[in-house]
């Protein structure tokens, strides 16, 4: 791995709006680059928006959806990326071969370099599962990428690090929905509304326990556990007819935060990820004292995968 400085990016989506949501991509790729950024990672669907496609139908999907890497949308983050000199990761709807994908695409300004399809996609039965684990080079760096709850699944994160990730991507649209940990719920839609004369309101509410709160019980041991750095990125604001936390952050293998956004509006943060700390932390050594003979069968046995999303409900 060689040093790299990596954006991570919380904006505000529009439902369907392609051409919006990439000139706020185009915005705050700009502002990114002014600070230096190699990399810049938005969040999961943020061409598209994301909560909105459960309503939709699978024409209404496959009219939103793309080819990757020939499609529009990917050719116009290839644009961006030439025009400021940086690597850029977005996600959009995918379609082949007569399937719908949640994707997350890697481009650079040279051209395509890599895509990932969501292994546990719920939020339309209309949407295929990713059937692989991607593992690609990016500025002289070993890159995964894991959208949103594929990396609930912690062997998901462990399998991706040890094909030899020293940076996973973890582009989300998450937080401030019902769960039977408590404090965890809906965030009323009027907190938003009312942000500029009652800030802290929506503060108290997006870094409580039904945002950020829940964040940091286990996204820093994602890094830690697995001593990788961990780019997540998030959504701000109403996404479909949710509000969404933002808290878009860069984690080092120790589980430091190293950069985040903090604000209750478009943002993005930039930090320095370095070699040294990938050999240094807890994980390295964890992940070189495995003894796989004693768990391999036990891990690898096959079960009744239960996708279960507590939100996924009908609200009372």
């Amino acid at each position: 791995m060689k040093d790299i400085n990596i954006a991570t990016a919380q904006f505000q989506t529009r439902n369907g709006d392609k051409e919006f949501n990439l000139s706020r991509i185009e915005a705050l790729t700009a502002e990114a680059a002014e600070k230096g950024a190699n990399v810049v990672s938005f969040h999961e669907l943020s061409i598209t928006s994301y909560s909105f496609l459960r309503n939709l139908s699978e024409q209404e999907i496959f009219d939103l959806a793309e080819e990757v890497p020939s499609g529009e949308s990917t050719l116009e983050l290839i644009r961006i990326a030439a025009k400021y000199n940086v690597a850029l990761l977005a996600g959009l709807v995918e379609k082949e071969e007569g399937k719908l994908y949640n994707t997350y695409v890697c481009v650079t300004g040279y051209g395509y370099v890599a895509k990932y399809r969501k292994l546990h996609p719920f939020i339309s039965e209309h949407l295929s599962p990713g059937e692989k684990y991607v593992v690609f080079d990016l500025h002289g760096c070993r890159c995964g990428i894991l959208i949103c709850y594929d990396n609930n699944v912690i062997e998901n994160v462990r399998a991706t690090a040890l094909l030899g990730a020293e940076i996973i991507f973890m582009p989300h649209v998450t937080g401030c929905t019902p769960s039977p940990m408590p404090g965890r719920g809906w965030v009323d839609r009027k907190f938003w509304d009312d942000r500029k004369k009652d800030p802290e309101g929506l503060r108290t509410e997006f870094e409580g326990p039904k945002g950020r709160g829940w964040l940091m019980r286990w996204l820093p041991a994602r890094a830690y556990d697995n001593g990788i750095y961990v780019v997540f990125s998030n959504p701000i604001g109403p996404d479909g007819d949710q509000l969404k936390n933002g808290n878009s952050m860069i984690l080092d293998p120790y589980g430091e935060i190293l950069a985040e956004c903090r604000s209750m509006d478009d943002e993005v943060v930039v930090a320095t990820c370095i070699p040294d700390k990938l050999e240094l932390a807890g994980g390295y050594r964890y992940k070189n004292a495995r003894r796989p003979e004693l768990y391999g069968q036990i891990i690898g046995k096959v079960h009744d995968a239960q996708l279960r999303v507590e939100w996924m409900k009908p609200r009372k």
